[in-house]
C-alpha cells in the first residue's frame, strides 16, 4: 500500500487547491490548467463516491479512504510525468486526511497519514466559503461550512505548508492564484 501512496518524482511545480466541499476547487483547477495550457489533476473521490452512491446509495465509509486516496495519487503520479511546467491539484492527501478525520471521529489510517505529510507541493491555494453552497449527491455539511474550513486551515498550519487563502468572486480568485503561481514558474527558471 505504501508504495500506492508515495509521490513520484517530477519536473513540475505543484500547486494544490484545498479546501471544504462546495468553495470553486474544481472551477479553479480548471481555470488554472487552462490558463497556463496545463493538466490538472481531477479529485478522485468525486467520480469513486459517485460512483458508489449511484450502485448502492451510500455514501463515504471509512473502508473506502484507501482506495480513495491511492486513486488519487495514481492520477497524480500519472500527469505529473506529462508536464514540466506546473501541475494543478484538485486535491491531495492531505485534503483526504482531513475530511477522515472530521468524518470518521478523528482517525486516519497511519499510511495516509504519514504519505500525507511526506508528499511535497510547492504551494497550497486554500478556498475561503465566501461561495454559494450548491448542493449535490456527495455534498453533505452545508451547516458545518466554517467548521470545514477551520479543519482545512488547521491542517495546513499544523503542518507547516505554505498557503495562499483565496477568497472573492471566480474572477478574483483566479487573479491571485495567477500572481502567485507566477512567481513560483518564474523561480523555477
Amino acid at each position: 500500500m505504501e508504495k500506492a501512496l508515495k509521490q513520484h518524482p517530477s519536473n513540475c511545480i505543484k500547486v494544490v487547491v484545498f479546501g471544504p466541499e462546495s468553495t470553486g476547487k474544481t472551477t479553479l483547477s480548471r481555470q488554472l490548467a487552462r490558463h497556463y495550457n496545463t493538466l490538472w489533476v481531477p479529485e478522485y473521490s468525486r467520480s469513486y463516491l459517485q460512483e458508489k452512491w449511484d450502485k448502492e446509495r451510500k455514501i463515504c465509509e471509512p473502508k473506502d479512504i484507501i482506495p480513495i486516496a491511492k486513486g488519487q495519487m495514481k492520477l497524480e503520479n500519472e500527469l505529473a510525468q506529462q508536464t514540466d511546467s506546473v501541475l494543478i491539484c484538485d486535491t491531495d492527501l492531505l485534503e483526504t486526511k482531513v475530511y477522515s478525520e472530521a468524518y470518521f471521529n478523528g482517525t486516519c489510517d497511519p499510511v495516509l497519514n504519514t504519505y500525507a505529510l511526506k508528499n511535497a507541493y510547492n504551494l497550497y491555494f486554500l478556498t475561503y466559503i465566501d461561495t454559494p453552497w450548491e448542493a449535490d449527491d456527495l455534498r453533505d455539511r452545508p451547516n458545518e461550512r466554517e467548521l470545514m474550513f477551520n479543519a482545512f486551515e488547521k491542517a495546513l498550519k499544523t503542518y507547516k505548508k505554505s498557503y495562499i487563502l483565496l477568497k472573492g468572486n471566480k474572477k478574483e480568485r483566479l487573479a491571485t492564484a495567477i500572481k502567485y503561481i507566477d512567481k513560483l514558474l518564474i523561480n523555477k527558471l
